[in-house]
Order: C-alpha cells, then structure tokens, then sequence
C-alpha cells in the first residue's frame, strides 16, 4: 500500500492577553481551509494551533485583574476556543506553552544550543517593548523611544542575561535563503528580510530575570527563557507529545507551512530558523507572512478601539460566510479592508445572488419542468461546449492555485466557473426551451448546471465546510459519497434520474439599507474573567409568591469595574435616523464636551419627547460606525417586565459630565 503524502501546517499560538479578533480568526481559518483542502486530495494532514502564554506582559495584566497569571489565561483560552468552535476549526492539537510537554522540549532544545557554545551569560543593557516582547537596538526604535512595530513606548532594561550567537549565522542564513528561495513567501517578505539581515545580525538576548512567569532555564533557575525563543518551539514540542498518538515529530516534521501574520515574519524567518541551525534540526519548508486585516487604513487594534468579534459576526450572518469573506477578501501577500458593508456585499453577490442561486435556479426548474428529476442529456445546445470545457479545466486551474495557497485567486477562478453557469442559463433560456417543447435540450441544460454545481461545491467545500451537506440534499446525492470527494471532480459523473428538492437559500439576502439596524457589537474593553468557567443554567420558574431568581453573567473584579466610564449626559438634540426604524440619533452635553451617539430604541420613544433629559452613557466604549454616523458611547436602559417597555435610565437634577459612581 502506497503511503500518503503528509502536511504538516501551524498558525502562530495566539497571545492570550487579549481577546481573539477578526484578524486572528483569518490565519486559522486559511490554515484550515489549508488543511481540509490537503485531505481532500489525499494528504495525511496535521493542522496545529495553541495560545503562547508565558512573559512579561501577561504577568502584568493578570496582577492588574487580582488573579494568578494561569487564572487569568485559562479564561481567555475558553473565548479563543469558542471562536474555533464558531469557525468550524478543525485543529488536530491546540498547544499552550504552559503544558509540560512544551516546557520539557524548551529546556532541551536551550540546553543543546547552550552545550554547543552558541549559547552565553552577558548583560542586557537596551530597549524593550513588552507589550510586543521584542528586545530592540537603539536604531531600530523610532524618535522619542517608540516602538516601531507598535508604536508605545519602550522600557529601557539593565540585566543580567544569557544571549544567543545569532551573528554566527549570518551567512549561513542568507545562503540558505538563495538555495531555498521559497522559504519565505510571498517574494517581497522574502526581500525584506534579507535586507533586514544585511544590515548585519546581532547577538539575542534569550532569558530575563526581571519576572518568573515562563520556562526556567534548565541550567540556571533564576533565568526564565526569552517568550519568543519558548513561544517558537511549540511547532515541534506538539509533536514530541501529541495527545492523540504520542510521538510523532518524525512523521511531520519539518512543517510544510508556518502560515503568520507579516508582522510577526522576522521572529519565524530569521530567529527560528537560526535556531533550528543551531540546533542541528531541520528548517520548516514554506513560511508564509500573509497581510491585515484593515479598518480603513489602519491595522485592527485593540488599543485604537477598532478590532472585531467575529463571533458576533458569525452569529449575525453565518460561519460558512465569515470564512468565505476571508479568504476572498485577501489577495496573496495583501491586506485587506473589512467593513460590514463590504463583508454583506459581498455575502450578497458571490454567495447569494451567484452560487446560491443557482442551486435555486437549477432545482426550482427541475421540480417545474420534469418532475423534480434529472434526466439524461439528450440534445445539445450551442452554449453547452464552453461551459463543460470550462468545467473540466477549472479543478485543475483551482487546485494549483490553492497548492500554491494563493486563496483569493483559486476562489476568482471557481467563480468564473459559476458565473459562466448563471450566464449559461439566461443563454440557453431553458423556460422557452420548455415552452417549445424541446424537451431534449431542456434535459441537457439542467443536467449541465446540477453537474457544474455538484463540481463547484467540491471545490467550495474546504473555505464553506457545512455547506456541501445541504447541497447534496437538495441535489438528491446526499447517500452517493463517491460524488462528493476530490476524485470525483471529473464531468459527467452525475448519476442520471436523480430527484433534486427545492430547498431554503444557501445564503438569504442581506438587506443592506437595513444593515446598521443589526446591532453591531466590537470587542469590549476587556474580557470578564472568573476563576472558573460559567456553568449553563436552566432558566429559573417563578411562581407569583415565589422571589425571581436572577441569572447574573459572571463576576468581575472592582479594577475591571473602575475601567467603565459612565457619565450624565444631557439630551440637547434628538432626531430618528433616516431609512430606519429602530434607530435614534442624539446629540448629547456631557461636561464641557458634547457628542453623538446612536441608540435603537426609536420604537419606544419620540425624539421630541427626550429633549432636556439628563441619562446614563457609557462614554469610554470604542467608536462605531452605524449608517455613516460615528457613534462615540452606549446609552444605559432597562426593560419593564410588566409592560415590556424599554426605559431609559434618567438621573434628574445631576449635572452633566458628572461620573457615574
């Protein structure tokens, strides 16, 4: 028996001092459209992601939030791991840094480079920026001692460290990126860095003394290892240990692909590999720096107040859109700008109007014209020849470019695939083909897109993994396996006299003059975190005698508390949004400022009604957009449990700008 080919793919493991957002969710998406493409065609496949959880910054936040550092990270991992679940993430293991397994791997790997004398105690004397944990040299930060990779300030540091030879590898790298030109993708990262380490490569400072959270170094416990020389070695300590099959380091490794964020290519592209080098193992095949994710023209940050859950998206729209946004949306090597009218725009023409509705089109005229059945192509068209041509040329076309993880483009040429069938249906008219009785022509266009939409959603099957299921159901192939897997993408191979059904749309229709209507939800400020996970209750029953229990969402701490800024603000002006129905817009007083912001209580309230009025805002909420208005804070209600009115919450007499206590 011939043995599979394997794939071996990673993302980064994931920060967990903050909330996970949409820019996250794109690298472990395209890594497992990645890996569900690669099982497709046969590959032996290992997808691998995890939360890097040791340094300095995390340490900090967790004293900020009055709790034990694994405490505090332990109710991050619970959101990180809710939004793979969303996404239809299919990991085969999710490493954290603080397992055992990772921490022994790090100690062996430090231990080895040290023993070979790459490895050696100094000083650090320097800059540091420990909201990115990235040592710098003096020109590399920007004026005034920022850094120039997040823009804060860094601290300047004075201690005793051990220190990595990096320069000794200097020209061993740059030789190993002209044989290996593919190393680093897509050709301009490559460039960059070269250029980088032209500019000469300097010693790494690999362990502080200054805080104890990390891995300690297995020769000197007062050092803890540098986070990102720990954090990087969770590519091959998952597989020294895998939960599922024990070792497995020489099945996959190296990694085929190391797929990150460009901002974080210098520490995979040059630090790792030179580790790996000093290490005597062997370097990963392919790392792939993709782009952001954009709001406007600025990176997604949670200090700008600008990222996005995109388990609120996948809640207001679907999971299979979500992912298929992403992958089209950005071009190989290229950011990508996100906002919800783009994101519904494009939900609306390419998964609506274009691949969902020609499902519709080809059941709905099977059930009208013959019976719900596809009968066997009797008499050809004169549009049939270029679409069955295109048809058997594109799962070629779309393969190589999904080798190449050239994502966007594979989709750009699936769709072409799919217009051309949409355009083939107004061609051949198959309502007058049926009108004239040329039932044999009619037979031959409806068998041509139930075939053309059997081979699309194979294709779509890796970015829209829940989709294929409801496709084959309405197809009438649900029970035929052998026609849903990637050897079966070859024309022809629908089984005549199926019985096709007229089902629900894949993707509804996004009314997108009613889009802000939708509440849009960003991030908060910061996770509420409990010492242990919140347990599912069953809703309470009250008798009329009986007290009401209240569900309380979980416990936050006094300094989480202090962090909402709640305000008295007046109401100087109120008027309803335009081609809306639920949204008020307010023009409010609070202290010397005066701002807007954007309620839907329109059903509950005349604007009239509220002028002169002193609220409660939540003035500190990161902006929004909503029907082009910028909405800068949330006003407080309540709902009656009586009349099932909405209230605002009024505070008469108290001036405004006065801080809610």
């Amino acid at each position: 028996m011939q043995k599979k080919p394997t794939f071996y793919i990673t993302t980064p493991i994931y920060y967990p001092s903050d909330n996970p957002h949409i820019g996250h969710a794109y690298t472990t998406v395209a890594a497992d459209t990645m890996t569900r493409y690669k099982k497709m065609r046969g590959y032996n496949t290992y997808f691998l992601t995890g939360t890097d959880e040791h340094g300095q910054k995390i340490q900090r936040r967790a004293a900020e939030a009055g709790l034990d550092t694994l405490t505090f990270i332990d109710n991050i991992i619970l959101r990180f791991k809710e939004l793979w679940q969303t996404l239809l993430i299919d990991y085969d293991d999710f490493i954290r840094t603080t397992e055992p397994r990772h921490k022994k791997v790090v100690q062996e790997i430090f231990q080895k480079i040290y023993d070979k004398g790459d490895i050696y105690k100094s000083e650090y004397q320097g800059w540091y920026c420990t909201p990115c944990e990235t040592f710098f040299t003096e020109r590399q930060l920007k004026e005034g001692q920022i850094c120039p990779d997040c823009g804060r300030p860094v601290e300047q540091m004075k201690e005793e460290s051990y220190f990595f030879r990096m320069s000794k590898y200097e020209k061993r790298w740059l030789q190993f990126i002209e044989d290996n030109p593919d190393f680093i993708r897509p050709h301009s990262r490559r460039n960059e860095m070269v250029n980088f380490v032209k500019q000469g490569l300097e010693d790494l400072c690999v362990s502080r003394t200054t805080f104890d959270w990390g891995v300690s170094v297995p020769f000197d416990t007062r050092h803890v290892v540098y986070v990102w020389f720990d954090a990087l070695v969770n590519y091959i300590s998952a597989l020294k240990e895998s939960p599922q099959s024990g070792d497995i380091y020489d099945l996959y490794w190296p990694a085929q692909v190391h797929l990150v964020g460009k901002d974080i290519i210098r520490f995979h592209t040059v630090i790792w590999p030179i580790m790996l080098m000093a290490a005597q193992l062997p370097l990963p095949k392919t790392v792939l720096g993709h782009g952001w994710v954009l709001i406007g023209d600025t990176k997604m940050s949670k200090s700008k107040g600008n990222v996005i859950d995109p388990i609120v998206l996948s809640q207001k729209y679907s999971p299979d859109a979500i992912r298929y946004f992403l992958m089209r949306e950005m071009g190989y090597g290229l950011d990508c700008n996100y906002s919800e009218d783009i994101l519904a725009l494009r939900i609306n023409t390419d998964l609506a109007n274009d691949y969902g509705n020609l499902l519709s089109r080809v059941t709905g005229m099977a059930k009208k014209f013959q019976g719900g059945i596809i009968l066997p192509p009797a008499e050809s068209t004169q549009f049939d020849k270029e679409l069955i041509e295109l048809a058997q040329a594109t799962p070629q076309r779309y393969g190589q470019l999904m080798d190449e993880m050239r994502w966007s483009d594979a989709l750009i040429e699936l769709w072409k695939l799919i217009n051309k069938a949409n355009k083939y249906i107004d061609d051949a008219a198959p309502w007058n083909l049926n009108k004239c009785g040329e039932k044999g022509k009619l037979a031959s266009v409806l068998y041509n897109i139930a075939e053309v939409m059997r081979l699309a959603t194979i294709m779509l099957a890796p970015v829209t993994p829940s989709i294929p299921a409801k496709v084959w159901l309405q197809l009438g192939i649900a029970d035929l396996p052998h026609l849903h897997d990637w050897e079966s993408l070859v024309w022809g191979k629908l089984p005549y006299g199926i019985s096709v059904s007229h089902g629900a749309p894949l993707f509804p229709r996004i009314d997108l003059n009613a889009l802000d209507e939708i509440p849009f939800t960003a991030l908060p400020d910061s996770l509420p975190v409990v010492a242990k996970p919140a347990q599912s209750v069953a809703p309470p029953t009250c008798s009329s005698e009986a007290q009401k229990e209240l569900l309380l969402e979980p416990e936050i701490s006094m300094e989480q508390f202090k962090t909402m800024d709640m305000r008295v603000v007046k109401v100087l002006d109120c008027e309803r949004v335009q081609k809306t129905d639920k949204l008020l817009k307010f023009e409010l007083q609070m202290g010397e400022e005066k701002r807007t912001i954007i309620s839907g209580i329109a059903e509950y309230y005349q604007p009239a009604q509220l002028i002169g009025k002193n609220l409660i805002a939540i003035a500190n909420l990161a902006p929004v957009k909503i029907r082009g208005i910028v909405s800068k804070g949330m006003l407080l209600s309540a709902v009656n449990d009586e009349s099932g009115q909405l209230e605002l919450l009024e505070v008469p007499g108290i001036e405004s700008g006065t801080r809610v206590r």
